[in-house]
């Protein structure tokens, strides 16, 4: 019902691939110990998956880049794409792997199973949630007071997230990238992709809160997508906390079968090339993104084979500097579709494009902003959480009735915000 509101004719898509899903799952199971026809069905379910979201989400890519590479004019399908494909697919490939591996077992119920592939909460912007996760809770979900009272603070928390900060940085991110804001500085350029680097969190891990918290409503416990990101030290720790369900994906998927670190350092290294252009790829079918997933790959690359090696000796506030540095970077190769624009915004951070370093422009939104950023980079630590978290669990009525508060006083801004403004951006459209 929940995805029948929005995107009703590709209905038959969803329910196609769940019956695919469900019909390899039982037939892997039947032939568990015939090796051969068992990997017959999971080939056929994942490759089916795989087609679906090749088609949806990048045959125009591959039809303009043949286009422009061998002088075609074939026409681009025009194909739109059905909201939360990638997630969607996603997990019905781990559920296959899984099943084939005999890491979980066979779903019998073709109801539980489709409940677990349209799972609503996060469907559209995840996090990607595995079958063995939610495998007992698909049987026995139970509706308590605990769980609601849970559910639903945690859902209060994403949406303030998402409302009263991430929309309110993007707004400004958006004037800056689209050319609102004309008179540009050095300052305004790092200060546009702080905006981008808050909204892109506040907004991610915001919907990701709502899922959880909707999620633990019902009865369902999911995996954690966030961990705080932006005070890692280095890349290599950045990706441990960021969008963990996508990295812990294509690691156990991808990186590992593939051989990981254990076939020496050439294939290594072309095992994270690969697996990092295959990430930065599941984000969007553009250039931009692919380049950013091999920006990454090259980072770690190097922390892992040269920087990692003295890494100790750097003072942590060197270290934390140089994450942050980089992941600012990383999010103009992303936000850009054109790579020439967003080498532009670059040089102009780094004072390039003939632009001052300060303006009375930056002045100014320094000023209508300056405490938005605040406390959306003292919200980025997590301090603010396990303080809350320490209040949550006094028993002191006064301060639960406190507690209690400070969620219906959040939730009223958020619906205050929402009725009042026409800024809302849905950032997933091209996962």
């Amino acid at each position: 019902m929940f995805y029948a509101w929005g995107e009703i004719r590709f209905i038959p898509v969803m329910l196609g691939l769940s019956v695919v899903d469900y019909w390899c799952g039982r037939k892997m199971d039947k032939y568990f110990d015939d090796k051969k026809k068992k990997r017959i069905f999971m080939l056929i379910d994942v490759i089916t998956n795989l087609s679906v979201l090749f088609f949806f989400k990048y045959i125009d890519f591959f039809i303009g880049n043949a286009n422009s590479l061998f002088g075609l004019s074939i026409p681009l399908l025009g194909v739109i794409l059905p909201i939360g494909v990638s997630f969607n697919t996603f997990q019905s490939i781990s559920y296959t792997i899984d099943v084939y591996r005999g890491t979980t077992t066979c779903e019998k119920s073709y109801y539980n199973y489709l409940t677990y592939t349209t799972l609503f909460p996060q469907i559209i912007a995840g996090p990607i949630v595995r079958y063995v996760t939610v495998e007992d809770d698909l049987d026995i979900h139970p509706i308590t007071v605990d769980n609601l009272s849970l559910g639903i603070r945690r859902f209060l928390i994403g949406l303030g997230k998402k409302v009263l900060i991430a929309n309110n940085v993007g707004l400004l991110w958006s004037q800056i990238q689209n050319g609102q804001i004309t008179e540009l500085s050095t300052v305004l350029y790092w200060v546009g992709i702080v905006a981008f680097a808050f909204q892109i969190y506040f907004d991610f891990s915001g919907y990701s809160d709502m899922a959880i918290g909707l999620a633990k409503i019902f009865g369902l416990t999911f995996d954690e997508n966030f961990n705080y990101p932006y005070i890692s030290r280095s890349i290599t720790e950045f990706w441990r906390r960021w969008h963990m369900t996508l990295s812990a994906w294509f690691k156990d998927y991808v990186y590992i079968p593939l051989g990981g670190n254990r076939k020496g350092k050439v294939a290594h290294i072309r095992n994270l090339l690969i697996v990092w252009g295959l990430t930065g790829f599941w984000h969007g079918a553009s250039w931009n993104f692919i380049f950013w997933g091999l920006y990454f790959a090259v980072i770690l690359i190097i922390e892992k084979f040269v920087l990692f090696r003295f890494w100790e000796k750097i003072p942590k506030a060197i270290q934390h500097l140089y994450a942050i540095l980089l992941i600012l970077i990383s999010w103009v190769i992303f936000s850009f579709d054109s790579v020439s624009a967003g080498w532009n915004f670059i040089k102009g951070m780094f004072g390039g494009n003939h632009v001052p370093f300060y303006n009375e422009q930056a002045g100014y939104v320094l000023i209508t902003y300056g405490f938005t950023f605040l406390l959306a980079g003292f919200l980025c630590t997590p301090v603010f959480r396990k303080w809350l978290f320490k209040l949550e669990n006094k028993k002191n009525k006064g301060i639960q009735i406190t507690v209690s508060l400070f969620y219906l006083v959040m939730f009223l801004f958020c619906v205050a915000y929402l009725v009042n403004s026409t800024y809302n951006p849905f950032l997933y459209f091209r996962f």
